[in-house]
């Protein structure tokens, strides 16, 4: 119950995008953190932030281009707007 008012609350939050997904890109080698970069492609998200070491694969993948920073360049990108 508890979880199902926290999530009908973060829909209505005008900061909150809800992004369908259509496809699977399956880029990393774990299966848990490709629905994160399913979301990000899908989204058309400017960064996925992230200090997980399976996702440092995408900086070699060419196609879809995935933007992968770690928490402190992305506090250093807020800092500057």
């Amino acid at each position: 119950m508890v979880a199902a008012n926290f999530l009908s609350a973060l829909k209505e939050l005008p900061n909150v995008n809800y992004t369908s997904v259509y496809f699977r890109w399956n880029l990393i080698s774990d299966p848990d953190d490709n629905k994160f970069v399913d979301c990000y492609i899908a989204s058309g998200a400017t960064f996925l932030v992230t200090h997980d070491a399976h996702f440092s694969i995408l900086k070699t993948v060419p196609f879809p281009k995935v933007n992968v920073i770690k928490i402190d360049e992305f506090q250093g990108i807020i800092k500057q707007l």
